[in-house]
This record gives structure tokens, sequence and C-alpha cells, in this order.
């Protein structure tokens, strides 16, 4: 048995999120088993450390390719890249050992958000969510501060979510790119609930164009700890998945080995102390 892991690049305006689905319904793992089938003739199973919604795009995904069929990692990279649509891009591919999986051993996952504050040219459009109003950006800072940290976020998620919904933001940081009438909000963290930045990122926005609502209002909304909520989710073809880092091989994974928990628990600790908010302009 032969296992890859793969770095992908793509754009999900066409696709109904990464996990595959029944039938004729189309997702990038879909699209990437089917080509990898249909050109080595050869059966595949394939997992992602993320499960992006549809219309959510990447430039970090990583996921691992478990196959009995054997070749060269460049030569394998070359020939899946030549079978892709052009929506759908392997960055590296390397040949690993049963150690690896996507999931295990996650530090820090980055995604980002970009909005336009001004109708953008049509090659880009796709990739940003063009807010119709104006933007108080120095409110919108303050709001977004109201998410970083240790939260309870199921008044920020799908509602579906079964396990625990509190999770821990590293950090977030707004650039204000001007040349392109953009805000681009840089989200760090090691895991994300479904739906979760977007509904922050649109709550936020939301608060941030309108005088009669205050950062306050995100606080209770986050302290009620319902998904029903009546603050908007932002489109999804503003998020995008930049990175995905990994602690070194070897490295004990809290998530499975629960005897860990305590340091997972300092770990979390020390994260909470240095938790930052960078407001930076280029």
């Amino acid at each position: 048995m032969k296992l890859y892991k793969l770095v992908i690049a793509y754009d999900g305006t066409d696709y109904k999120g990464w996990q595959e689905q029944p039938k004729n319904i189309t997702t990038v793992a879909k699209t990437l088993k089917n080509a990898f089938t249909r050109t080595f003739k050869a059966s595949a199973s394939i997992v992602a450390a993320s499960r992006t919604d549809a219309g959510v795009h990447a430039m970090g995904q990583v996921a691992r390719i478990r196959t009995e069929f054997d070749l060269n990692a460049d030569k394998l990279k070359f020939a899946l890249n030549n079978a892709l649509p052009d929506d759908i891009l392997i960055t590296e591919l390397e040949s690993v050992d049963t150690s690896f999986h996507p999931m295990h051993n996650v530090v820090q996952k980055t995604y980002q958000y970009d909005i336009f504050t001004s109708l953008p040219v049509p090659f880009v459009q796709r990739y940003g969510w063009h807010c119709q109003k104006d933007i108080n950006v120095e409110k919108l800072r303050e709001c977004l501060k109201v998410f970083v940290g240790t939260h309870d976020f199921r008044s920020f998620c799908s509602g579906y979510e079964a396990e625990s919904t509190v999770r821990t933001i590293d950090s977030i940081e707004l650039v204000e790119i001007d040349k392109e009438n953009k805000l681009r909000l840089i989200f760090k963290g090691k895991s994300f609930l479904q739906y979760m930045i977007r509904r922050i990122v649109g709550a936020c926005v939301k608060v941030a164009c309108e005088p009669d609502l205050q950062p306050s209002d995100l606080i209770a909304a986050l302290d009620k700890k319902h998904p029903e909520q009546i603050l908007p989710c932002a489109p999804a073809k503003g998020l995008m998945l930049v990175k995905i880092e990994y602690s070194p091989p070897g490295h004990l994974d809290p998530s499975i080995h629960s005897a860990s928990h305590k340091a997972t628990q300092n770990t979390q600790d020390e994260r909470r102390k240095g938790q930052k908010f960078n407001v930076s302009k280029n």
C-alpha cells in the first residue's frame, strides 16, 4: 500500500465543497479521485485536513492518497495535474509513511477572508465579498477582537455540531489593501467549526456598518451559545484556506492520545497569554 501527501490549490466556485458526496454532486475530492482512477486504472481513497464548504477556495489544502498503485512522486504529480481541470492544481506531492495523516498533528491553520469595499473587476470578483455598505474599519477591528481567544462558538457555527464547540482563535489580522480596495481578514487557529469564520465575518461587518450596533452585541451573541442568532453569514466565495502547519514527525498528537491532555491544556494557556490582534496596512 502506497501513501502520498498532497498540497492542493483550487477555485471552489464550481464545487459543492471538498468532501465526496453521493450520486452526481461535483466536489473537489471526487474530481481528484476520478482523475486518479481514470489516469492509472487503479482505486484510491482520499482524506483531507479540512472539509471546505461549497464555494470556498484553497491555496494550501493538505490531503493524503492511499492506493496500491506505486509511482514516483514527481511523475504522479505531473500525470494528475494533466488529468485535473484548470481550477484544481497539485502544488506539492510526496510519498509518506503510515505515520502521516492530514488531520493529525495540526499546529495551526490559516484562513483569509477578502472583502471588496468597491465593485471589483470581473477577474477577481469570485474571490471576495463586495460589501455595498460603508465599513467603519476601526469599528470592525474592535469587533474582531471579541473573537480572539478561547470561546464556545456555538452561536457562530452550523448548529449541527455534536462535539464540543469550544475553539481557540490564535489571532486575527486585518490588512487594508488600498490598491485593490480590499480588506483582508486573516484567521489563525488549530481548528474551526463549519461556517465559523464566515459567520464571524458576516456578524462583524454587520456591526461595523450599523451605527446602532456595537461590539457588545457580538459579545451577547457569543454568550448566548445559540446558532440561530440573526447576524448574517458572509458569502463562501470570500474565504480561502491558505495553509496548514504540522508539528514535526514523531510528535505525540493530543487529539489521539488522551494521556497528553494536560500538556494540551498548558499549550492552550500559553496561547491565551500570547494571543494577538494586528492591524497592518499596505
